[in-house]
């Protein structure tokens, strides 16, 4: 089992969870059980099968990307963390 940390924005989603324990051998399983768990986060993490190029998402603080992506393997004890890009700026 993983834990993943539920950002403010998305909680409305996870009932209100700061984190949510999952199962899965890798991240993409993972957030899968994540989106079985709580399935109004599906529209606002994945785009089709695909993770919205918008939602990062951090392995014990790296990011996955740098990482084998979806296919990294989770420990038991590891922490997921999904942040969403923030945009904005001064026009």
């Amino acid at each position: 089992m993983a834990t993943i940390r539920i950002p403010t924005p998305l909680r409305p989603y996870s009932g209100g969870q700061s984190s949510v324990v999952v199962s899965g051998t890798n991240v993409g399983d993972a957030l899968l059980d994540l989106t079985r768990q709580h399935p109004q986060l599906q529209s606002h993490l994945f785009e089709g099968e695909a993770l919205r190029s918008f939602v990062n998402v951090y392995l014990n603080k790296e990011d996955i990307r740098g990482l084998q992506g979806s296919n990294t393997t989770l420990k038991p004890d590891d922490t997921l963390m999904i942040i969403p890009s923030i945009a904005g700026g001064r026009s």
